[in-house]
């Protein structure tokens, strides 16, 4: 007997109403876990979050390969936490009778959806001294666990990221997400003064007293959270390990592409916002977990011309891509000159925080107004020079191509950096 795909589906539907309304005794609990030959107390080494919603397919086997793997393969006390966010189909009915067949797997439930609020509410609640996560579709190679977390339970880091841009990764996916990614890390750096290469990869690890004290920190509970938490890691002066993954994109991924980036944006607007402000106790965050920095070499002195221009160069090049990367996403949705406003302001907002700090040497909070409010005016002169240049390339052609846009930019915004340099070193930090 053959089915139409309508009734197929029809039966998939009762089958999970009616899986979800069985008896379910299995209490979402902390299970106990077997003391490694490395942790002969028996207590908790390594618990890895699996964060999901609405994954009644994939959800069985990424536990039963995770647990497999983490049996054969981690010389560490584990603990596997399924966070069901709030999901409408079976996950919850499956993840419940895993937590009830295998060892070391409980099951932690949320009334509400959030990849961040699950992480937020599953590492907080942790007792292990590593807290990991992974994505439920195991696009990350699991070689790359051990890796990750082994700076952690040594000591060595605070905070593990898997990343798909680090040099040694191995990467398959299509040319519009790794375009999307690849433009959201330069934005990233531009904006941000970020420096760690790859913010979204799901497969992450954190050590507990770390997250104890960050965690509480982060606003975000959506997918804006990893860059948030990695942001105020890095501002705080936590050292982050990056551990190069092999990577294969799940063609089913139900992530709304266009959603996420707008939140995102929200995400970088707001923290931006913070860190200006003051608002974010970043400094206090730095003396409770951040590292001192080591003590400087007889004999050092401060940066002088060569190296303030080798500095400030590194971070316009950084803003450039970023400029760039920001303006031709923009530039699909608004004219070149709103595209080209926008950009610019964006950059040159963190531009001048890069160069505050790393190319002048300026710390704490102490004339940050009045160093942006002199950065925007020099701004104003870049804006000058970038949308002049885009009168003069329309004056020229009436229709002038994307390439030849970007190209007239370049040149303009190269001289917008030199001028810049001038004005940071002899007027805004020029008792620095």
């Amino acid at each position: 007997m053959t089915h139409t795909r309508e009734s197929s589906e029809t039966d998939r539907a009762g089958m999970t109403a009616s899986m979800l309304s069985w008896p379910v005794n299995v209490p979402d609990r902390a299970p106990t876990t077997a003391p490694s030959p490395n942790d002969p107390h028996g207590s908790t080494v390594l618990d890895v979050v699996v964060p999901v919603y609405n994954e009644e397919v994939d959800l069985e086997p990424c536990v039963r390969r995770l647990h497999d793997y983490l049996q054969k393969h981690v010389p560490y006390s584990f603990r596997i936490t399924i966070a069901d966010n709030a999901s409408t189909d079976a996950t919850l009915w499956i993840a419940r009778s895993l937590a009830g067949e295998l060892p070391a797997v409980q099951v932690m439930h949320l009334d509400r959806k959030g990849r961040g609020r699950a992480l937020h509410r599953a590492w907080l609640a942790s007792d292990a001294a590593v807290l990991a996560y992974l994505d439920v579709d195991l696009s990350t190679d699991l070689a790359a666990l051990l890796p990750l977390v082994a700076p952690l339970v040594s000591g060595h880091s605070d905070l593990a990221i898997g990343s798909r841009l680090a040099p040694g990764a191995r990467v398959v996916r299509g040319p519009k997400r790794e375009f999307l990614s690849r433009c959201y890390n330069l934005l990233l750096r531009g904006t941000l003064a970020a420096r760690f290469s790859d913010a979204q990869c799901g497969f992450k690890a954190i050590r507990r007293e770390v997250a104890v004290q960050l965690l509480p920190l982060v606003q975000d509970t959506g997918w804006f959270f990893d860059t948030e938490m990695l942001v105020l890691a890095e501002r705080a002066g936590l050292r982050i390990h990056e551990v190069p993954v092999d990577w294969r994109d799940d063609p089913d991924s139900r992530v709304d592409i266009l959603a996420t980036a707008l939140a995102d944006l929200r995400g970088i607007a707001r923290l931006t916002r913070g860190l200006l402000n003051g608002s974010l106790p970043v400094a206090e965050l730095r003396r409770q977990l951040g590292r001192g920095p080591l003590a400087p070499v007889p004999g050092d002195a401060s940066p002088g011309l060569v190296r303030q221009l080798v500095r400030f160069g590194a971070v316009g090049v950084a803003s450039t891509l970023a400029y760039l990367a920001l303006y031709a996403s923009l530039r699909l949705v608004a004219g070149a000159q709103t595209a080209n406003l926008v950009a610019l302001l964006a950059t040159a907002l963190a531009n001048t925080a890069a160069n505050r700090r790393l190319t002048f040497g300026v710390r704490g909070a102490a004339g940050v107004v009045r160093h942006q409010a002199q950065g925007l005016l020099v701004f104003l002169l870049g804006l000058g020079l970038t949308a002049g240049s885009l009168v003069g390339l329309e004056t020229v052609a009436a229709h002038p191509s994307r390439a030849a846009e970007l190209t007239v930019l370049v040149a303009a915004n190269l001289a917008a950096t030199l001028l810049r340099f001038l004005l940071m070193r002899i007027w805004i930090f020029r008792a620095a």
